[in-house]
This record gives C-alpha cells, structure tokens and sequence, in this order.
C-alpha cells in the first residue's frame, strides 16, 4: 500500500468510529471501531511511516468534515420542515 491508500484507510476506520459513537450503537460496536482504528494509527506510527502531528492533522480533518456534514443534514431537514 502506498501512502495515499493507508491515509484513506484510516479515514474510513476514523468515519466508521464516529458513526458508530453519534449513532448509539451498543459498546461492543464502538470499542470495537475504536480498536481497529488505535491498533491502526499505532502500526503506522511504530513503522514510521507517519509521524504525530500528521496523524492528528488527518482526524482533525475528519471530525470536522464529519461535524459540518452533521450540520448540513440538520439545516436540510429544518428546510423541509
């Protein structure tokens, strides 16, 4: 896997992990999505192929765009109302 592929495989572990946690889902579910997506990030920090800040860059990325999609399902919602 090149570096572009493991940034979107951590981007779709870190959307299942907050879908799972704002969906209510049982706890199973969610330690289970939280797992995955530590033991990942950890792998990649251990083999050095990314470093800290760049990690943290990429989930603060998708908080936000995960946050303002969020946003825009409610103001399309209070739209149709």
């Amino acid at each position: 896997m090149n570096k572009l592929q493991l940034v979107e495989t951590l981007r779709g572990l870190l959307r299942d992990n907050m879908e799972s946690r704002f969906a209510g889902g049982n706890y199973s579910k969610l330690a289970r999505a939280h797992g995955y997506t530590d033991g990942f990030m950890a792998a990649l920090l251990d083999a050095g192929i990314f470093e800290q800040r760049e990690l943290l860059q990429i989930v603060t990325e998708e908080r936000n765009r995960f946050v303002e999609a969020g946003a825009s399902s409610e103001r399309s919602s209070t739209a149709a109302a």
